[in-house]
Parts: structure tokens; sequence; C-alpha cells
């Protein structure tokens, strides 16, 4: 008894002394909490992560703006059962650190680029929803050939007119810099219908009240600049392997392209206000992507 018992806490020390060596920490694992770990980025800011389920390829959920992770709970639940699933904070949310001054897509792209290396992942198809969008693309970039697919989620091809001056981003951003918590709720509750479920915009608006406002305005001035300088140029690179789920509010939107599959009667919370419709969807692109249908 003493024996294997010497032997549990030696393994223990070993695998403890690994992560360690590899700067990260242990997983955790509960009963009902999936494994935990943390990595870091390459500007040495502490990326938490967790990693569900098997099967390739390996699903990489990457939430919005001032988020976390939790946005994508359902979804984890879900395909986890078929595949391995990874969710990530990016630096400044939830709960990862941070070691920045600014917030760009390039850096949030690092983030998700060191968990998969970190976990080794083979095939990876990035899923990001709203700024998640770009940030999956950014990390497309350093990954190379292991990303056979981006989704983006209500992101890119939308009614949404970004600001691209400077002038015009400053303006949009100004009443974020004078009440961020303030501003944030306004917008937030305006993108949902009016058929939208009180309490699930609440838990959902709920999701973003630990923000951080300078992280926030940074990010959202990022944000806006990538969407001015870098979107045009990396839509097309990407083109063959990103596809769209995008909300159609009045049900009357048609998608914009052949890689845009609409969600009816829903507004920019697509995956969460209505997660059976999203599953579906995003099924169908990952059958695509793999050509598991042939």
């Amino acid at each position: 008894m003493k024996i294997t018992y010497y032997k549990k806490w030696m393994a223990c020390l070993v695998v403890t002394a690994v992560f360690a060596l590899a700067g990260c920490t242990a997983p955790v694992q509960g009963d009902k909490q999936p494994a935990t770990a943390t990595v870091k980025s390459a500007d040495g800011s502490p990326i938490v992560y967790g990693v569900r389920g098997q099967g390739e390829p390996t699903l990489v959920f990457v939430h919005c703006w001032t988020c976390n992770h939790t946005l994508w709970d359902a979804q984890v639940d879900y395909f986890s059962k078929h595949h391995r699933v990874i969710w990530l904070d990016l630096a400044g949310h939830g709960e990862s650190g941070s070691h920045r001054q600014r917030y760009t897509m390039q850096a949030f792209g690092q983030d998700v680029a060191a968990v998969v290396n970190q976990v080794g992942a083979g095939k990876v198809i990035l899923v990001g929803h709203s700024m998640g969008g770009p940030v999956a693309v950014e990390a497309a970039k350093q990954l190379g050939d292991r990303v056979v697919g981006i989704v983006g989620v209500d992101t890119f091809y939308t009614a949404f007119k970004y600001p691209t001056s400077q002038e015009a981003i400053a303006a949009f951003v100004k009443p974020f810099e004078t009440d961020f918590h303030g501003t944030s709720n306004k917008m937030l509750r305006s993108m949902f219908t009016a058929q939208a479920d009180p309490a699930v915009v609440d838990t959902i608006v709920g999701k973003f009240s630990a923000a951080d406002p300078e992280v926030g305005v940074s990010a959202m001035y990022e944000l806006f600049d990538w969407n001015a300088h870098q979107a045009p140029a990396d839509l097309q690179r990407f083109s063959d392997r990103l596809y769209n789920i995008n909300a159609a509010p009045t049900g009357k939107e048609p998608p914009p392209n052949a890689h845009v599959v609409m969600v009816l009667g829903v507004g920019h919370f697509v995956a969460q206000v209505k997660p059976e419709a999203f599953n579906r969807a995003l099924e169908g692109i990952i059958t695509k992507l793999t050509g598991a249908g042939d």
C-alpha cells in the first residue's frame, strides 16, 4: 500500500515538473470541470485554456470583445462528444493575465497560437465570434497548414459598418472612454432581437461586466484598425477555408456569399441564443471543410 502511494506521489511530482519546465501549469481535472492549464503567449502574458474530448479536427473556440470562454459553454459541451475542443481566455480577459499595453488582433492571435502549439493539435478549425473572427485569422497566419478552416460568427460579412478613418474610430470609441460599462451595456443590449428571452440576454450581458475598461478601449481601437487595413487582403487570402455563421435578425437577410450560413431570427449572439441552430450550422461547415460527406 505504501509503495503504491509512493508511486502515485512520484508520478504527480514528475507531471508537475514537466509542466513547469514547459512554462505552463498542470491541468486540473474535476468531475464536471474540464482540464485547465496556463501557457505563456509571445509577450509572456499567461493564457488560461482548457481541453475536452477527442477526435480530429480539433475545434478552437475564440470569444469576442471583453467577454470570456464561458460564452462557448454550450458548444464545448456539444462538440467535445466527437472532437477535441479547446477554449481559452485571451490576454486581459476572463482568467488570463496580461503583460501588454496594446491589445492588437495580432497579439490575440499569438495567444491562440500559443495554446494550439502547447496542446499539440494537428488539424485545427478556428471558430471566432465577432472580434474572435479577426483573432482567428491572425492565429491562422501563425499556425499555417494545420488550420483547415476558419469559422467567423457574426463577423466580417455583416450589416455593421466599421469606422475606417482615425477620426471616425476615435468618435466611435470616445463614449467608451467616458463611461465604459454604461456604454458597453447599452451597445450589447442593442444586439438582441425583441424576441430574445430577457433572462438569456441578462445572462449574456452579465458575462461582460468584469471587463477591464483599458483592455476594452484598446481592443476596440485595434479591432477597427484591423478591419480598415488588414481585413480585405486577409479575407481574400483565406477565402478557400473561411466560412461564416451570421445572424439574420429579420429572417430576410440573404447570405452575402456561398460560404455564409444565416441563422434566422437572432441577433449578434447567435450561438448563445440559438445554440441548436448554430451547432447544426457548424456541423455542416465542419463536414465541408473535412470532406467527411464525400
